[in-house]
């Protein structure tokens, strides 16, 4: 396995019309949550990919599960939980520019996870361990499953990789703030945006931000600045990538978790920093050009295409 991860996966309702939701009549359903998405946009760039996590003994947690495991990520791990729903989502297309998002969450399975769900050996096998900001939020047993985690990556010598992705919805602010500068001290590698940088430190120059997160002690630290590129900052050096035009953003949502699957891959490929965080990039601005969270993940040959020729039509 290169990457284990783990977290809630919700259904996703999107409404076939713009404006306000209490007028909206017909959705399209599909599936998103930060850490399958990012599974799945490795196994999309020909990666192997292990999700954990718990759904509900209910008809959209079956579909659920199955539309990942069609995509060909390892869901051997996942529990179904005869005691909760399966969680969902809903966005709100308030117009072509904004987009709001509704959680309906609590008390859903996956939020029921706990430590008991981890498979050291399982986990101990992966090259990587993902870590989304997302999971410790959700309740105090999935917090205890994070920090165990940790624990066991580290025993194994497995890297991990932490994404903030801050969500103030689910806590407050001032444990939010504690949690994730917890989590970031353990990590071997840092994918925060720019505001999630200025909510942990109150810094806002990219540059000392950087090296904020440097000093809690990770190898990596890339720190995604929007349409800008992303930043990347090691002891040796740092340097800002810059990021690809999109004239026309479709759905801005999931972009950041196929960032982080962009840059993995090109870790796991052996790519200098720098170019693994331009495909980063590159995959980020591929899935903003699509509606959904993981309709818009390329494969290898998109973003290779992409890459070497920005401006051209990427069959999307």
């Amino acid at each position: 396995m290169d990457v284990v991860t783990f977290g809630e996966t919700m259904v996703l309702f999107t409404p076939e019309s713009t404006g306000l939701m209490r007028y909206a009549n017909n959705y399209t359903r599909k599936f998103g949550g930060a850490e399958s998405n990012y599974a799945i946009g490795l196994t999309r760039l020909g990666h192997k990919a292990g999700w954990i996590s718990r759904v509900g003994d209910d008809e959209l947690g079956k579909a659920m599960l199955s539309f990942i495991r069609g995509e060909a990520v390892d869901v051997s791990r996942v529990k179904i939980d005869n005691t909760a729903p399966t969680g969902l989502y809903f966005k709100e297309l308030r117009s072509s520019t904004e987009i709001r998002v509704e959680y309906y969450r609590k008390g859903s399975a996956a939020s029921q996870m706990n430590k008991a769900d981890l498979d050291e050996d399982y986990i101990s096998k992966a090259m990587y361990l993902h870590i989304s900001g997302i999971t410790p939020a959700l309740s105090e047993s999935c917090y205890e499953m994070v920090t165990k985690a940790i624990k066991i990556a580290k025993q194994h010598a497995v890297k991990v990789i932490f994404d903030p992705n801050l969500r103030k919805k689910l806590w407050s602010e001032e444990k939010a703030r504690k949690v994730l500068l917890e989590i970031a001290s353990y990590a071997d590698i840092i994918l925060p945006g720019y505001d999630e940088g200025v909510f942990m430190y109150g810094e806002k120059d990219p540059n000392k931000l950087g090296e904020l997160f440097l000093q809690q002690g990770p190898s990596i630290v890339v720190l995604k600045v929007g349409a800008k590129g992303a930043y990347y900052f090691t002891k040796e050096e740092s340097k800002l990538v810059p990021g690809f035009t999109v004239n026309n953003v479709v759905d801005p949502v999931g972009a950041g978790d196929g960032f982080a699957a962009g840059f993995t891959s090109g870790l796991l490929k052996g790519f200098s920093i720098e170019k693994a965080v331009q495909r980063g990039n590159a995959v980020g601005a591929l899935v903003t050009m699509v509606s959904g969270d993981v309709e818009g993940l390329p494969e290898e040959h998109e973003v290779e295409r992409f890459i070497n020729s920005p401006t051209e039509d990427v069959s999307r």
